[in-house]
């Protein structure tokens, strides 16, 4: 392909989805050094996932917000509610009633590969948008900690990601939605971050069916099995969760696990880390319990343990 003709690619991709990114201004009333209430603004994006008005973007863009107004890319403007947010996964649920709306394809994030080629759409620094870079998946499966919450299992990439973009989507060259972009660090040379758009699947199949998001719990704590962990204790696998501690009348607990055991397998796929497991669990909340491969000191047993939504 050559470069006229690539270029050609990008712009009509964006033009095929760009209607289905929106700007979103916060309005938070705040009282002032004399006590006087003066409004504080910020600044975000979101995309609509269907045509009944909903739309995803992070829970940091409107947590503080009195106010939310959703600007499309044709200039309507609408006031949203906020269905649900949760705080442990960054994504918001956004309602807007409006017409004539393009949701976008929602891709599958596992399907990622390191080197593929994004777009991050979005209004950053408060500019009419949609502001469109470009750039690659570096890494994925990476973490990011703030003083508020921890974010696992994110895309990396080294699209170019302003104060703004949060909550915009991030498109493959296919025009679906793999992730939401939600942070960036400014001294690392424009590396930025997204949610897995998988995640986001999960988060909304739980406000459908419970109303609000939920998290799956059966009461342990695990350390991922790393070559020094297992060199150190001489443990017979080298992939899985060691269990460091049960909780007494957890699911675990009644389920026979205990620390020591090493969960090796859930749902019969491969665990190699704690996100793994926790990803199972969330993929089995319908079901209402996930099935465990576990090694103990006397060999390998099959359990199925309940799921406590919390």
């Amino acid at each position: 392909m050559s470069l006229p003709e690539f270029s050609n690619q990008i712009v009509d991709l964006v033009a095929n989805v760009k209607e289905g990114v929106v700007s979103i201004v916060t309005t938070k009333i705040q009282a002032d050094a004399f006590l006087r209430p003066m409004p504080l603004r910020g600044v975000g994006s979101g995309f609509v996932i269907d045509e009944n008005g909903y739309l995803i973007t992070n829970n940091h863009v409107v947590k503080h917000a009195d106010r939310v107004l959703v600007i499309l890319s044709d200039g309507r403007k609408f006031d949203a509610a906020i269905v649900s947010r949760d705080p442990s996964r960054d994504l918001a649920l956004l309602k807007i009633e409006a017409e004539r709306l393009l949701p976008l394809k929602l891709g599958d994030s596992d399907k990622t590969r390191i080197g593929e080629l994004v777009l991050a759409i979005g209004s950053p620094l408060g500019l009419p948008g949609p502001n469109v870079s470009i750039g690659v998946i570096s890494a994925t499966g990476r973490n990011i900690e703030s003083k508020e919450v921890i974010l696992e299992d994110l895309i990396q990439t080294d699209a170019a990601v302003n104060p703004g973009n949060s909550g915009g989507p991030l498109i493959n060259m296919d025009g679906e939605v793999i992730g939401v972009t939600t942070a960036m660090i400014p001294y690392a040379q424009g590396i930025s971050f997204a949610i897995p758009i998988n995640a986001v699947k999960r988060f909304i199949s739980m406000i459908i069916k419970y109303g609000r998001p939920v998290h799956p719990w059966i009461g342990v704590y695990v350390t991922d099995i790393t070559p020094s962990l297992q060199s150190y204790y001489n443990l017979p696998v080298s992939k899985g969760v060691l269990v460091v501690k049960v909780i007494y009348g957890s699911p675990a607990f009644n389920g026979g696990i205990r620390a020591g055991d090493i969960i090796v397998s859930a749902n019969n796929r491969d665990i190699e880390n704690a996100r793994g497991l926790r990803r199972e669990m969330e993929d089995s909340v319908d079901k209402g319990s996930v099935s465990l491969k576990v090694l103990k000191r006397y060999g390998y047993v099959e359990l199925d343990i309940p799921l406590r939504l919390e």
